[in-house]
């Protein structure tokens, strides 16, 4: 959510914004006209209570001075309720509406983000690591790892329907010990490991920004809760409504959890192997840090450090992606996308996301934190994928086989198992 106060002095500005995320504009209008029918309201429900509070002081005088109140003063009295009554019930319809448009206005990008419709005006910015030769015919991590024993989707799809899937025997245990590598390497930078709930509040989807857009994506309960496709969300709420102090930042956490997605809009794609699954595990980096886009740019960058140096000790080929306009959340205002080579398919596949928000996710999540100067500021938020699976799992298949089928793990990894 932005400051109000942001779309009233530059509209302009946040048009473009939806624009170029593919956004209806149209919502800023509207936006402006009921923020300004809202406060006009708010004026008239304060003065009506203004002139309700003296009458009822006059009436209170006349009684405790032994007389009796004038008349006019009680008609005057039941006439202001009567406009009171009607006022404040169209105060607060407004106030609902103005509270959903905000929740629907996106950030607007970062300077140095490229304009692009889709993801074909994603930029690549570095490419790191060698594309295996393999002197064999190079096989999918589908069919090594149903030959190893490691992989059953034919089973899974019987039980639990299209995308499902059997991790066995010392797959299961090398995607496990993905996780933990990954978590170390966080845990050596000085995050606080946490386990994350998967089923949330829609209070904490709408606060990270996954409600109202990409609503069609999540698993929604009898209850009203949602399986997240993220432990982005549990962990950016972990201090909603709450004030931190300055001396308490950043606050550095990672979360591990079980990850939900309904994979809406991709029919036909990646409809062999584990690339594109409904249900998968991951481990999220969470930083909320001062309000200091500076600084937050810098965090930005250390974040998405930490997943190439996963990437790079893994020896996976990869290149970093900075993500255009259209091709990134209404939230986000920079993103990067890490892609790793699947020597199977001969091209390069998403394998993390890391991105900055500024104060947008905490407005709308209300975390706020006192300054060294006393006053009250929202923290400004970043996340990034560490290691998500079984994704990086196929990726590891494919990059690791060898000519008689097996895999050649490294040898910090065995250790793990």
């Amino acid at each position: 959510m932005l400051d109000i106060q942001l779309v009233r002095d530059h509209p302009e500005l946040i048009k473009k914004a939806c624009e170029d995320k593919q956004l209806d504009p149209s919502v800023v209008n509207t936006l402006i006209e009921t923020d300004k029918k809202r406060r006009e309201q708010q004026q008239l429900v304060d003065e009506l209570r203004q002139q309700a509070n003296a009458n009822a002081d006059k009436i209170k005088q006349a009684v405790a001075a032994g007389g009796k109140p004038d008349p006019t003063d009680i008609e005057q009295g039941k006439a202001i309720k009567q406009q009171l009554k009607q006022a404040e019930p169209q105060l607060a319809e407004l106030e609902q509406g103005y509270h959903q448009l905000m929740m629907r206005v996106p950030n607007p990008p970062a300077a140095d983000v490229p304009v692009g419709k889709d993801e074909t005006g994603n930029v690549v910015i570095t490419t790191v690591g060698q594309i295996p030769q393999f002197e064999f015919p190079v096989k999918s991590h589908q069919e090594i790892m149903e030959n190893l024993g490691w992989l059953d989707t034919k089973r899974a799809v019987k039980i639990a329907g299209f995308r499902a899937y059997f991790l066995k025997g010392e797959g299961l245990l090398l995607e496990q010990a993905l996780l933990r590598y990954a978590l170390k390497l966080l845990v050596e930078e000085g995050f606080t490991p946490m386990s994350a709930p998967s089923l949330v509040n829609s209070e904490a989807m709408w606060g990270t920004g996954f409600l109202p857009w990409g609503k069609e994506d999540h698993y929604r309960t009898q209850d009203d809760q949602y399986l997240t496709g993220t432990a982005e969300v549990p962990l950016t709420s972990y201090y909603m409504n709450e004030v931190l102090t300055e001396k308490e930042l950043p606050i550095k956490m990672c979360g591990l959890s079980p990850c939900f997605r309904r994979e809406i809009g991709t029919h036909g794609k990646d409809t062999q192997g584990i690339v594109r699954v409904h249900q998968f595990n991951k481990i999220e980096q969470v930083v909320l840090t001062i309000a200091d886009e500076e600084e937050t740019r810098n965090w930005h960058e250390k974040i998405r450090g930490f997943s190439e140096k996963l990437l790079q000790n893994l020896g996976l080929p990869y290149h970093v992606l900075l993500m255009c306009t259209g091709d990134m959340g209404a939230g986000q205002r920079k993103k990067y996308d890490l892609e790793t080579w699947f020597p199977a398919q001969k091209k390069y596949r998403e394998t993390h996301s890391a991105s900055y928000f500024n104060d947008f996710q905490a407005r709308r999540l209300n975390i706020r934190y006192q300054a060294a100067d006393g006053t009250l500021k929202y923290v400004y938020t970043l996340n990034n994928t560490m290691a998500a699976t079984p994704r990086l799992l196929a990726a590891c298949v494919e990059n690791w086989q060898t000519a008689d089928g097996s895999i050649q793990i490294p040898e910090f990894l065995k250790n793990l198992l």
